[in-house]
């Protein structure tokens, strides 16, 4: 069958994008029957002013809600149980997030498991959820987790310090206020390691397996904009309109991956991100080119597509040479943004490896990886990462 012919699904959640989407929260609220809403957001959010602007805005609706602040980088299993006894103490039926990847995953879990009724680690995997969550808005304030638009759930399992994947059409938000105002408060170390979650987004989700044309079309634009913004937006951070760029890198790269799922680097970066002090989007960084080095021969025109998109000439370079060009790129790209690190220098020790390595071949990203990976190939990237 030509591949243009093979069956693809595409699912999105319906999105405001431009300035000023963040405003919007209590006429959708009101419009999808909100009675009492419960805004899932971190401390950090909370000290920007934005749940103070978005409260007033529910109080226009004549809005109830409760806040769960509880919410830390990494979204423990026990702060989704928390929010979820919050949400039904407080008779909520609709939720809010407001903030990165951590409060918008944090939220779905409480809404799974306020539909589901059981403990939110026994939805991990691919299709686990069986009842629908309540009406969910997402407003994104970083330009990289794309959880506001994705069927993606991470939450970090704290007996086994385990990131899991819940992957699911019932955790799509039903909106998403996409508002690049919200990220003029990012420092530039949160806008580096969000922006690079998102380029590496894209750069997976263009040689999953499971890519469509209408992925590929989201993710090579979205690595496009990411490339030629993040250098102007680190140097220039209140610039309204670099960071709405990257915040449609980082929408664009959430739509593809979100069809197209992702890959070896995602899976290591969830086994990582419950043993190393770092952030997710350190945690693909540090792998990201030992990965592409073992995948690249497994799908070398996507690859050399994507260093095309990144401004590369190929010209006259044979198939090797091409690969590293791709590598150096990145690494150009990973000291700008001041991820120049191995795991080694972030605490990760040889003897954690072999646990990790087969933490990793049971992600679900690992499906739709372009090379089949084994525990023996895992151990090797983590030890080139070292």
């Amino acid at each position: 069958m030509l591949p243009q012919l093979e069956l693809r699904k595409f699912v999105t959640p319906e999105f405001i994008f431009g300035d000023g989407a963040r405003l919007f929260a209590g006429r959708y609220a009101k419009n999808l029957a909100a009675k009492k809403i419960l805004i899932v957001t971190d401390p950090g959010i909370i000290k920007t002013g934005l749940v103070d602007e978005l409260s007033h805005t529910l109080t226009e609706k004549n809005l109830e809600y409760e806040i769960y602040s509880n919410v830390t980088p990494n979204p423990r299993d026990y702060e989704v149980m928390e929010g979820a006894e919050v949400f039904s103490s407080e008779e909520c039926n609709f939720i809010i997030a407001l903030g990165g990847g951590s409060p918008m995953d944090c939220a779905k879990g409480i809404g799974i498991v306020s539909s589901n009724k059981k403990h939110i680690l026994d939805f991990k995997g691919v299709d686990k959820v069986p009842v629908p969550s309540p009406p969910l808005i997402c407003i994104p304030t970083t330009a990289g987790s794309s959880a506001d638009v994705s069927q993606f759930a991470i939450i970090l399992n704290t007996e086994e310090n385990l990131k899991v994947a819940i992957v699911s059409k019932t955790v799509v938000p039903d909106i998403a206020l996409i508002d690049p105002f919200t990220t003029l408060t990012m420092d530039r170390h949160l806008t580096s390691v969000t922006g690079f979650d998102a380029l590496i987004h894209s750069i997976e989700a263009y040689v999953s397996n499971a890519s469509s044309q209408i992925t590929d079309l989201h993710a090579l634009d979205s690595i496009k904009i990411i490339n030629h913004n993040i250098s102007p937006v680190l140097n220039d951070l209140k610039n309204l309109e670099f960071r709405s760029n990257m915040m449609m890198g980082s929408l664009e790269a959430g739509l593809a991956f979100s069809n197209a799922s992702l890959g070896l680097v995602h899976a290591i970066a969830h086994s990582l991100g419950g043993v190393v002090d770092l952030s997710h989007g350190e945690c693909n960084a540090a792998v990201l080119e030992y990965v592409i080095d073992f995948n690249f021969h497994s799908s070398p025109e996507k690859y050399i597509e994507i260093g095309r998109a990144m401004g590369i000439k190929f010209n006259g370079l044979d198939i090797n040479a091409k690969k590293e060009a791709l590598i150096n790129k990145l690494k150009e790209l990973k000291l700008l943004c001041e991820m120049d690190f191995n795991l080694g220098e972030m605490g990760l020790k040889e003897s954690d490896i072999v646990p990790l390595a087969k933490n990793t071949i049971n992600d679900p990203c690992v499906v739709t990886n372009p090379r089949k990976p084994s525990v023996e190939n895992i151990v090797e990237i983590f030890k080139n990462a070292l």
